[in-house]
C-alpha cells in the first residue's frame, strides 16, 4: 500500500524535523541583519562627532591648539582616504567615522578659543557698573535678573572687562527694557562653579555666552542718557528686537493678567519673569514643564500650523492647485514662521535647536525629500554640532534629539494603515479616534522614555503622571493654545488679536487645571539620585542604538539604554559644603538638613536632589545633633561631631574656632585658620575651598573623613578657576 493510500491523501501525521542550529544559519541570519542596515551609515556621523566633542570636554585639561589643528588635519586625511576606491566599504566608513570623531574634538577646541573673553575677577568687590541693557533673563531664586553689555566696570581696563554680566536685582520694582543705558554699584563675582561635586557645571555654559561675571545690585539701576554712537551695529539689533520682546511680554500680561499672561509671555517671546512660581512648580510635578521652555514642541506647532493652513490655502484654489507646488510654498511659509518665531523668542539654545531641526525638515520638502526621517534628523544634528559644540554638554541638547531620535524611529516602524473602501463615516470616525489615541500614547510614551534618563540624571526628578498628563495636554496645546497665541501675536497691532488671546487664555487655564490636578496626587514626583558619571554616555549610545538600527538587533541596546535606572548609587554623603563654605547642609536618615536654610539654598537643593535625599527636616539642625547660631553650627551631642564656622569677623572666630577644636571632628571655615593649637584632626579653611570647591564628605568607621570636591572633576579648563 502506498503512503498516500494509507493515509487517504493527507499529509502524514509526523513530519521530518527542521536542521537543528548552525554557524552556518547563524551567519546567514546575522548577514540579513546586517543587509537591512543598507543607507543607514550616514546616521551615525552626527553620533560620531557629537563624541569628538564630548571627548574634548571631558579632559582634565585643556588641550594645547595645536593639537586641534593636528586634529583637523588628520580628518581630512581620513575623508580623503576613505574616497579610495581600492577600499573595502567597512574600511572606508570607518575612516569617515574616524574624521568625524576627530573634527568634533577640533570643533570643540576651536569653539572654546573663538568665544574666550575677560572673566570678572574673584573677590566679590562692589564695582560700580555702567552698561546697556541687552535682555531680561529668566529670573532666579534671589529676583528679577538682567544680562547688561558693560560699558566701563570700576577697577577694570578695558582689556579686563567682561563682555556680557548678568546681575540680581533688588526690590519688586520691574527690570528697565532693553536698551536702557543704566548705571548701578554691584557686587560682582566670576559665573559660579558646580553646586556639588560632578553637578551641571554652570560657568561652563556662561563661558560659551560670553557672560563673564554674575552679581547682585546694590542698589536701583539709574538710567542714563543713551547714546548709539560707537555701538556695535550686531548689539544695536540686538537690544531693539529684544526691546520688542519684552514690550510684547509686558502687553501679554497686562492683556491676559498674570496667571494668564505669564505662561503665554514664556511660550511667545521666552521671557519667564512673569510666571507664577506656584505654576512653574505645579507644572514640574506634573511632568509639563517643557511647556515653559520653547523647544521643539513649540516650533513644530508653529511651522505645522503655517504650512498646513499655506498648503489647504493653495489646495483650495483649484486654479493655484493646478499651476503652483502648494507643498513647496508651504514649506517656504513654515521656514519663514519658524524664523520668526526663532527671532521673536530671543533664540536661545532650545529654540535654536528646534529651529534648525524644522529648518532641515521644510529644506527636505523643498528638495523632494521626506520630511521627517532619521536623515534629516542627522543632518540638524551635524549643523547643530558644527555652530554650537558645547551643545553636546546640555541637557537641553541631549533630550531633545533623543526624544525626536526615538519619535521618527516610531513613526518608520509605524504600519501603513488599510483604508476601507465607503466605511460609514462613524467607523471611519471611531477608527481614527482609536489611531489617535493609541498614537498619543506611544508618542508621549517613545518621547518619555528617550528622554527619562536625561531627567533622571540632570534633575533628579520623576513625574510618575507625566504620560498621562501630556496626552490630556497635547490636543489642547497643539490645536488650541500655540495657534491662537500666534495668531493673537499677529493681530493684535491690527486692533483684532482679543478674541485668539482669549482662546489661547482658556487654553493656558486647561493647562493649569490640569498640571494642579496631576501634582495634587499622591507621589506625582519622585526624587532619585543621580548615577555614575558613565551611566548617562552608555545610556544615550543605547538610546541611538535603539533608534538608528534595524531589526531585532536594535533591542541589544536595551541594557546600554537603562544604565541611568541600573547603575548603582553611591551612599549619601553625611556632609556638604558650598564652594565658599558660606552655606552646608547635613544628611540626618534619608533627609537633608540645610544648616544656612537662606544662603546658597539652591546649590544644597542641587545637592539634595543629587544624592536623592528629601529637604525641609521639620527637625532642623537640632535633628541632627547640631546647636547652631548666627556665625556657626557647633556639635551638641549627636552622632555627627562636625562644626561649620561662616562667620570672618576675628574675634568671633577665634572663640567659635577654640570651642570646635575641644569637641569636634572635623571643621569647616570660612575664614582662614586662626593661628594656634587644635586637636581636631581635620580642619578644612578658605584656601582648601578655593582650591577645591564644593565639597562632599563621607564619614568612616573609625572616625575619619572620605572627601569629594568638585574642581578637580572639572580640571583646569578656560571655565574653571585656575589653580592657586
Amino acid at each position: 500500500m502506498t503512503e498516500e493510500a494509507a493515509t487517504g491523501g493527507r499529509p502524514p501525521l509526523s513530519m521530518r524535523l527542521a536542521g537543528g542550529p548552525s554557524l552556518g544559519r547563524a551567519s546567514a541570519w546575522l548577514r540579513r541583519q546586517a543587509s537591512l542596515q543598507a543607507g543607514r551609515f550616514g546616521l551615525w556621523t552626527p553620533v560620531a562627532l557629537g563624541g569628538g566633542t564630548a571627548v574634548y570636554f571631558v579632559l582634565p585639561a585643556e588641550p594645547s591648539f595645536a593639537l586641534a589643528v593636528l586634529a583637523l588635519a588628520l580628518a581630512a586625511a581620513c575623508a580623503l582616504a576613505s574616497l579610495s576606491s581600492s577600499l573595502r566599504p567597512a574600511a572606508s566608513r570607518v575612516l569617515v567615522l574616524a574624521a568625524c570623531l576627530l573634527a568634533g574634538f577640533a570643533l570643540g577646541r576651536m569653539r572654546t578659543e573663538q568665544v574666550r573673553a575677560p572673566v570678572a575677577p574673584e573677590g566679590g568687590e562692589v564695582r560700580r557698573v555702567e552698561a546697556w541693557v541687552v535682555d531680561v533673563a529668566s529670573p532666579g531664586q534671589g529676583g528679577s535678573r538682567v544680562l547688561l553689555a558693560p560699558v566701563a566696570i570700576a577697577g577694570l581696563a578695558p582689556g579686563e572687562t567682561p563682555v556680557r554680566i548678568r546681575l540680581t536685582l533688588r526690590g519688586p520694582e520691574p527690570p528697565p527694557a532693553p536698551g536702557t543705558l543704566v548705571s548701578v554699584p554691584a557686587l560682582l563675582n566670576p559665573p559660579p562653579p558646580p553646586s556639588s561635586p560632578g553637578s551641571y557645571d554652570f560657568a561652563r555654559d556662561a563661558f560659551f555666552d560670553g557672560v563673564g561675571g554674575v552679581g547682585l545690585a546694590l542698589g536701583q539701576l539709574r538710567a542714563l542718557p543713551p547714546s548709539e554712537a560707537g555701538l556695535p551695529g550686531g548689539l544695536v539689533l540686538q537690544m531693539r528686537i529684544n526691546a520688542f520682546r519684552w514690550d510684547l511680554t509686558r502687553r501679554l500680561v497686562d492683556r491676559m493678567g498674570p496667571d494668564r499672561g505669564g505662561l503665554a509671555a514664556a511660550m511667545t517671546t521666552g521671557h519667564e519673569a512673569f510666571v507664577p512660581a506656584a505654576q512653574v512648580e505645579a507644572l514640574r510635578a506634573a511632568g509639563l514643564a517643557h511647556i515653559i521652555s520653547i523647544s521643539g514642541l513649540h516650533m513644530a506647532i508653529v511651522g505645522g500650523f503655517v504650512f498646513g493652513l499655506l498648503r489647504l490655502g493653495v489646495a483650495g484654489v483649484p486654479a493655484l492647485a493646478l499651476r503652483l507646488p502648494g507643498r513647496k510654498i508651504a514649506a517656504g511659509g513654515g521656514m519663514i514662521a519658524t524664523l520668526g518665531y526663532l527671532v521673536l523668542s530671543g533664540a536661545p539654545d532650545p529654540a535654536l535647536r528646534a529651529g534648525v531641526t524644522a529648518f532641515a525638515a521644510f529644506a527636505a520638502i523643498l528638495a523632494d525629500r521626506r520630511a521627517i526621517s532619521l536623515r534629516t534628523l542627522a543632518a540638524a544634528a551635524t549643523i547643530v554640532l558644527i555652530l554650537r559644540p558645547e551643545a553636546v554638554t546640555q541637557p537641553g541638547f541631549q533630550m531633545s534629539f533623543a526624544a525626536t531620535a526615538a519619535l521618527v524611529a516610531l513613526a518608520e516602524a509605524w504600519p501603513t494603515p488599510v483604508r476601507e473602501i465607503s466605511a460609514p463615516l462613524a467607523v471611519r470616525l471611531l477608527q481614527g479616534a482609536l489611531t489617535a489615541l493609541v498614537a498619543g500614547v506611544l508618542i508621549s510614551l517613545a518621547a518619555g522614555l528617550a528622554t527619562g534618563p536625561f531627567a533622571l540624571q540632570h534633575f533628579n526628578r520623576v513625574a510618575l503622571y507625566g504620560l498621562p498628563a501630556n496626552l490630556v495636554t497635547e490636543p489642547v496645546s497643539t490645536l488650541l493654545l500655540m495657534p491662537a497665541l500666534a495668531l493673537g501675536v499677529l493681530l493684535t497691532p491690527l486692533g483684532l488679536g482679543d478674541l485668539p488671546l482669549e482662546a489661547a487664555g482658556l487654553g493656558i487655564d486647561a493647562l493649569n487645571a490640569v498640571a494642579r490636578t496631576f501634582a495634587g496626587l499622591p507621589g506625582a514626583e519622585q526624587v532619585v539620585a543621580s548615577a555614575p558619571p558613565w551611566a548617562l554616555p552608555v545610556a544615550f549610545l543605547g538610546i541611538l542604538f535603539i533608534c538608528l538600527w534595524r531589526g531585532p538587533l536594535r533591542w541589544l541596546g536595551l541594557p546600554l539604554a537603562l544604565a541611568v535606572n541600573l547603575a548603582p548609587r553611591m551612599p549619601s554623603p553625611d556632609l556638604w559644603v558650598a564652594h565658599d563654605a558660606a552655606s552646608a547642609a547635613v544628611r540626618v536618615g534619608d533627609a537633608a538638613v540645610f544648616l544656612r536654610p537662606d544662603v546658597r539654598r539652591f546649590g544644597a537643593e542641587v545637592w539634595a536632589r543629587r544624592r536623592g535625599l528629601s529637604m525641609g527636616a521639620e527637625a532642623g539642625p537640632s535633628g541632627a545633633g547640631l546647636v547652631c547660631s548666627a556665625h556657626a553650627c557647633q556639635p551638641g551631642g549627636g552622632d555627627l561631631p562636625v562644626a561649620v564656622i561662616w562667620t570672618r569677623r576675628p574675634g568671633v572666630l577665634l572663640r567659635e574656632f577654640q570651642a570646635a577644636c575641644a569637641k569636634a571632628e572635623l571643621i569647616i571655615l570660612r575664614a582662614e585658620r586662626p593661628e594656634g593649637p587644635c586637636a581636631t584632626r581635620v580642619v578644612l579653611d578658605d584656601s582648601d575651598f578655593r582650591a577645591g570647591g564644593a565639597v562632599e564628605l563621607w564619614r568612616r568607621p573609625d572616625g575619619g573623613w572620605d572627601a569629594l570636591w568638585a574642581q578637580p572633576l572639572r580640571g583646569l579648563r578656560p571655565w574653571s578657576a585656575p589653580a592657586p
